[in-house]
Formats: structure tokens, sequence, C-alpha cells
């Protein structure tokens, strides 16, 4: 299986080509000359075109930024470079590590000591990385596991404290916002895109296929986490509904999964759980008109790597890859009849997350199901862009989040 870290290099940039005007004749005649042949050429050529000039500088030179987010489930790291002007994102680190830091806390309310060494020994390694690539701001959200434990706040202070990040505990609401101001940076603003689905006068084509649908009504983002799954549904790159729900792929896990296969009766009772759940936070009139879903974080972002058999990953193929609810389903039944030693064999699925991939299958399909969606478009850009484009205080035109939050706790 391939590394979960991996490295790009910065755009390279053309340099500007510069010609060299001829010389001739002695100093003082080649002044009078070109002050001659300047007045003349004033008076009877017209200025050369705006695109043969040397376009000025970047107002503000890029922002180097470090992000982790702490979750449920895994312990993840960006560092990257942000234009503040346009929000353009360029990675030089994303690394991810299964650290299941939420083990047991559905069931006895608090952090385990074991659960927070194997984070706190990822984060020396992630602070290495930030350290050695000299970014100086930094952001590490703490999701589901630390708001919901009796010990998250001492765990949060550690983490100020030894690592030097600037460690936020954040709401569900706020953790929705950043996921959707994540997932809708460097795409196009569907109000470039005609009533037919076609671009309109002067746009630019739309990359991904669903434009149409894009136009036609809003779009649904859907966070699948360890403890809790983010709804976000927005239009036009605005946020409205949003919401965090209590289920995710390890609460779920433990709750109802206790055989290897996981029995038919506890499969059944999982779906059960997560409709209820589904149904109670995400009202019908929020869940009607959205046309558009996008899948962000492990769950789908493996569906995707499985599906294409990708190994090793490759987080171009993945980001933009549209699932298919019928696949989803293959998918979960695939893995459900596998034991948990046998899921860990499969191509495109990292090892750590074979035991709790069977919950995150029957998570995304029953949110696709809930908002009536054939298929979801998986994307890479997700918390950790959000957190990025927010401590650059990069421009993110119209990504906004409007409208009455719903707690769903």
């Amino acid at each position: 299986m391939s590394p979960t870290s991996y490295q790009t290099a910065p755009p390279r940039v053309a340099p500007y080509v510069l010609a060299d005007n001829p010389r001739s004749g002695e100093p003082g005649e080649r002044a009078r000359r070109a002050r001659d042949a300047a007045a003349q050429h004033l008076i009877s050529t017209p200025a050369p075109p705006l695109l043969a000039r040397r376009p000025p500088a970047a107002t503000i030179p890029p922002v180097r930024v470090a992000v982790v987010d702490i979750g449920t489930n895994s312990t993840r790291l960006l560092v990257a470079d942000v234009d503040p002007d346009t929000g353009a994102l360029t990675e030089l680190v994303r690394r991810s590590e299964v650290t299941r830091l939420g083990h047991g806390v559905d069931a006895t309310g608090s952090l385990s000591r074991e659960a927070i060494q194997r984070v706190l020994d990822t984060l020396a390694e992630y602070r290495a990385d930030i350290d050695a690539h000299g970014a100086g701001a930094n952001l590490a959200v703490l999701t589901s596991a630390v708001r919901d434990a009796a010990n998250g706040p001492d765990f949060a202070q550690r983490v100020r404290e030894h690592y030097h990040l600037d460690a936020r505990v954040l709401s569900g609401d706020e953790e929705a916002q950043l996921t959707f101001l994540g997932a809708m940076s460097g795409r196009p603003d569907t109000r470039a895109v005609g009533h037919d689905g076609q671009p309109a006068p002067g746009q630019p084509s739309p990359q991904s296929p669903p434009a149409a649908d894009r136009a036609a009504g809003p779009t649904v983002v859907i966070d699948i986490g360890g403890g809790s799954t983010e709804f976000v549904v927005g239009r036009n790159n605005t946020a409205g509904f949003h919401v965090s729900l209590p289920a995710g792929v390890v609460r779920m896990s433990e709750r109802h999964i206790h055989s290897d296969p996981p029995a038919p009766a506890e499969l059944q009772a999982l779906a059960r759980d997560v409709r209820a759940v589904l149904l109670d936070g995400l009202p019908p009139q929020e869940r009607a008109p959205v046309t558009h879903g996008i899948a962000v974080a492990g769950t789908a972002t493996s569906a995707a790597a499985v599906a294409q058999e990708l190994d090793p990953y490759d987080p171009e193929r993945v980001h933009g890859y549209v699932l298919d609810l019928s696949t989803v389903e293959l998918l979960l039944a695939r893995l459900a009849d596998m034991t948990e030693a046998q899921r860990r064999q499969v191509v495109g699925l990292h090892p750590d997350r074979a035991p709790t991939i069977v919950a995150g299958m029957i998570l995304l399909a029953e949110a696709m199901r809930a908002f009536e969606l054939e298929q979801v478009e998986v994307s890479e850009h997700d918390i950790l862009y959000g957190g990025a484009l927010q401590l650059a205080g990069a421009a993110t035109p119209g990504s906004t989040c409007a409208g009455t939050p719903r707690s769903g706790r």
C-alpha cells in the first residue's frame, strides 16, 4: 500500500524574455537621436498593446501555512503556500495517519491514554515537517472526539504547550463551515453556467460533468468523520444550512459491529441507526432542493481509490472522481463479506481503514439516499484547505456561510 504522505513542488514560472537594443554612434549623438526619435514616436505611433507589457508583481506574496486536523479517526497535516489575493493554494506537504483518537469515547466519554499517545507521536513528526518547511502560521483543528470527551480541553492544552500549535476545539457548526470553505475552493461559481447547464457567454467550460445539476439546484457537501458527519447545503459557493450529526465511522463501528466479518443483523442495526440520525437532523425542506453532492474525507476518497484499484494512491485521480450510488452499494456488499484481515489486503484501501470502512460505506450510502442523489463527486479539498484559506486570510469570493445552523447534538 502506498504511504499516506505526498509532496508537490511549487509551479514553475516562465522567465521573461528581454530584448537588447542595438548600439550606434557616440554618447552625445546617441542621446540627441534618442530624444528626437522618442518625440516622433509619441506623435505618430499608437501605444503598444497592454499584453506586451510585463505584468505587475503580486501585491501580497504567498503565505506559507500549516494546518493539522486532529480527528476522531485520523490525524492529518497540510503545509501549503496560499495566495491571499486569489485564494490559490499550492500543496507542499500532505500527510495522514490513522490514530483512532476517538477509540472508546462513545462508551467511556474520555480519550484513552493509548489513543492520546498515538496522536502525540504523530504530532511530533508533523511539528518537524512544519519547522523544516518554515511555515510561520499554523492552526490545529480538533473535532468530534475532543469536543465530546471529558478530558478534551486538557488534551487541547497539551497540543498547544508541547507542539506550539494553535489548537482550537471546533464546534460542529464551525467544523461544517470550514469543510464547506475547503470543498468549494478552486471551483467555478455556478452563476457562470447558463440555465441549460452550458457555459454562460464569456465563461470557460465547467470542468466537472455535473455542472448542469449545480446550476439547477443547491450542492450538499458531505464530510464523514470518525465521530460525526457534517452536511453543508449551499448554492453559488455560499453556504446556507449546515449541521454536524453524531454519526461517524468509529462511533458507529464500536456501537454496532462486534463480529468478523460483520453479521447481517449488525449491519442492519447500524443502517437503521444512521437513517434515524439523518432523518432527525436533516429537515426535508433542506434536502429536497439538492441536486449535486460533494463527498470529502477518508471514506469517500477510499471508496474512489478502491473503485479504481489505485496502488499507489493517486490524489489527482481521486479528486473529481464521480461515485455512483450503485458503486457504493457494491463496495459495501464486497467489503462487508470480508474479514478485517481480508479488507486490509484490498487494493486502494489503506490497511488502517479496514476496521471502519464498512460503517463508512453505510454512512455514505445512507447520506446519498437521504438527499436522493444517484452520484457524488469526490474531493480532496476539505477542512485542511478551509483552515489554510482562513489562516492566510485568503480572498475566497462567494465562499461564505450564511443562514441558521442546526446543532444536531
